[in-house]
């Protein structure tokens, strides 16, 4: 295996590692925890440093296996449309970071996009989970999970996520394409 493609997946790992048990730490106060939105920033920066790739890839796996280690959140419909949503991110952060010339702006571009098609993806998901168990989920709910609700975790993804990633671009642990 090629050194590039070992540090990839060493990353990824990683990734998956922190995105399980984060929650577990911002869940002692269960109201801000799930506001921070913790599995969203290690499936983001996989992105980042992976590719969309190998960020899809962590962002649709990890809500499934943090669902079947802790039984939360819970599989249906709760990890399904997350795994959707995470997937989202890790691709659209991978895959425009690539593409954008390198710097600051392109990392927020980047993030910015990500967020918002994870969202989106994750919304949509939701509704369509909801027409198959004939189950509500109107936009209001849409507009509470996706912004209103998320306002912290959305603010701690754009301060931390392009220092964490700038650091590393300086210090030269990105890996390679």
């Amino acid at each position: 295996m090629k050194k590039n493609t070992i540090l990839k997946l060493t990353y990824s790992a990683m990734c998956v590692a922190v995105a399980i048990v984060l929650p577990l730490v911002t869940g002692n106060v269960p109201r801000i925890g799930n506001m921070l939105c913790p599995m969203h920033i290690p499936v983001l920066l996989c992105g980042f440093l992976c590719g969309p790739v190998w960020g899809l890839a962590v962002g649709a796996v990890s809500p499934i296996l943090r669902s079947m280690i802790f039984g939360a959140p819970v599989m249906f419909p709760m990890a399904v449309a997350m795994a959707f949503e995470l997937a989202a991110y890790g691709a659209v952060s991978g895959l425009l970071y690539k593409r954008l010339p390198k710097s600051a702006w392109s990392i927020y571009a980047s993030l910015l996009c990500a967020m918002a098609a994870g969202r989106v993806l994750w919304g949509a998901v939701r509704f369509a989970i909801a027409g198959l168990t004939e189950t509500a989920f109107p936009f209001s709910a849409f507009v509470a999970g996706a912004v209103t609700n998320a306002v912290p975790g959305i603010v701690v993804q754009l301060i931390l996520i392009p220092l964490v990633v700038a650091a590393l671009e300086r210090a030269k642990l990105m890996p390679n394409e």
